[in-house]
């Protein structure tokens, strides 16, 4: 039987009554909701409707205040950085290849019709496909240097959530990271079986609420 994908405000609902449980200090770094007037003004600017989960899950989070480690490869952004990184991106493609896929790449550096979400601790950007075709809503990275990766991609950004909110309350993994508790009290995700980051000692992240 097909799992049932919680959609995204429901999956943030869960994630956010953990991090509040075992991880205070990352909760802490979840932003308000972004204003409808804040995801309209981010449209116009972007010429494109935001994708239907990432408004969604805006509307629980704009982003984070500072760059975290409680999703397993990104660190959602704010409004303001998904229109930054966008509008960065889309001016240094501009200048070079533009959308076109390099001869030896099969995807170009960056599309229009990617939208950034998230970035890893690199700057890489996890974009949302919007183009159009059975990869509609995907998730893959843009990164500092060859074409767009949708490797093993999520679905959708629903899926992501889904999967994060799973492992904290049901155990398990994300594409095969498991959730630690660091020394400080944050949360971190690695290979199973990972004792230490930085020399420091990890613990297994509880399951569930207390």
């Amino acid at each position: 039987m097909a799992q049932h994908i919680k959609p995204p405000s429901e999956s943030w609902h869960r994630i956010d009554a953990w991090l509040a449980a075992h991880a205070a200090a990352d909760f802490a770094l979840l932003n308000p909701p972004a204003t409808p007037d804040e995801i309209r003004q981010a449209e116009r600017i972007l010429g494109t409707p935001l994708p239907g989960h990432l408004a969604e899950s805006l509307q629980c989070h704009n982003g984070v205040s500072t760059w975290a480690t409680f999703l397993p490869e990104q660190s959602p952004l704010t409004l303001s950085g998904i229109v930054d990184h966008w509008q960065t991106a889309a001016n240094i493609a501009a200048e070079n290849d533009g959308p076109a896929p390099r001869p030896w790449e099969d995807e170009p550096w960056w599309h229009p019709l990617w939208i950034p979400w998230a970035e890893s601790a690199d700057g890489a950007a996890q974009v949302i496909d919007q183009r159009p075709g059975p990869g509609a809503g995907r998730l893959g990275w843009a990164g500092h240097s060859g074409g767009g990766d949708f490797t093993d991609s999520w679905p959708d950004l629903a899926s992501l959530l889904h999967a994060v909110a799973q492992a904290l309350h049901n155990g398990g993994g994300v594409h095969g990271l498991h959730p630690y508790l660091t020394v400080q009290g944050g949360i971190w995700w690695d290979e199973y079986g990972c004792e230490e980051l930085n020399g420091h000692p990890l613990q297994a992240a509880p399951i569930g609420l207390p």
